[in-house]
């Protein structure tokens, strides 16, 4: 299987943190799930491809939907995970775009949420999406916008406020010639591009209520760009760091201590000609 310096990355930083992660950013990327579906015309009888399962959130409710459910994962600690969590009913196996272990037109539907983001070819993983769905079956994609949302951008200002250099956590990006907008105009671009038809792309906005020890437990943990800034520094760096945190976030804090952070994504679904 051929992978980029970026997508070799991206599966290093998440080898073994499923459970960091269930317990930190999952409930965030849950969020578009019922979205993601309804664009992708997922219910009862439909065969749906879940890409990039993660902690089978997509997938467990498209099985309570009634769909025949097929999910993966590249990380094996989250298809574990993902078993866990989706009915017997459902699949889950470890496999990777944009190369999927399926013959062309298997299933109605194939989604793939805040997965996209996370590929070093995302044209070469949506042309694999729309090739695994029958002609006139559906593609629905979700991704994290650029510029970043408030709730993920107040890292940045966590670490100034810290005194600590963000911009040091250097880390392979995707090629700039394989890379796309992370706008509206810029992913809905990426569908046509790869042949899909009848092109949608929205921004979901919202606000994700959370305890913050679960905000900041995901980069303790090492995942994501401010868990390659957190992970090495010494304990007296990581108070301040710690520190810094709650006095930003202490604006977003609500009457019963959940933070209430606005963020945002791009949600994009099409049909296979």
């Amino acid at each position: 299987m051929t992978t980029t310096a970026f997508d070799d990355h991206v599966r290093s930083r998440w080898a073994g943190r499923a459970r960091a992660y269930e317990r930190s950013l999952a409930a965030l990327c849950a969020h578009p799930a019922p979205s993601l579906l309804d664009a992708a015309d997922v219910g009862a009888g439909t065969r749906v491809l879940d890409a990039g399962t993660g902690s089978g959130t997509v997938a467990a409710l498209a099985c309570a939907r009634g769909a025949v459910v097929v999910a993966v994962d590249a990380e094996p600690s989250m298809v574990e995970l993902a078993r866990d969590r989706v009915p017997a009913a459902g699949e889950v196996r470890v496999a990777a775009l944009p190369h999927l272990p399926f013959a062309s037109g298997s299933f109605d539907a194939a989604v793939a949420n805040f997965v996209i983001n996370h590929v070093g070819d995302p044209l070469a993983a949506v042309i694999e999406l729309r090739r695994v769905v029958r002609s006139a079956g559906r593609v629905a994609v979700t991704v994290w916008p650029h510029p970043q949302p408030e709730a993920q951008s107040l890292w940045d200002e966590v670490f100034a406020v810290a005194g600590v250099e963000s911009r040091a956590a250097a880390a392979p990006t995707v090629d700039a010639t394989r890379d796309f907008p992370r706008t509206v105009e810029g992913l809905a671009g990426l569908l046509d591009a790869a042949g899909l038809t009848d092109v949608r792309c929205d921004t979901i906005a919202w606000a994700h209520r959370t305890d913050a020890q679960a905000w900041w437990s995901g980069p303790a943990n090492g995942i994501s760009r401010p868990g390659l800034v957190l992970e090495n520094q010494p304990p007296a760096v990581l108070a301040r760091i710690r520190a810094a945190f709650d006095e930003v976030t202490a604006r977003y804090r609500g009457p019963d201590g959940l933070l209430a952070l606005p963020t945002a994504a791009l949600l994009a679904s099409a049909s296979v000609p």
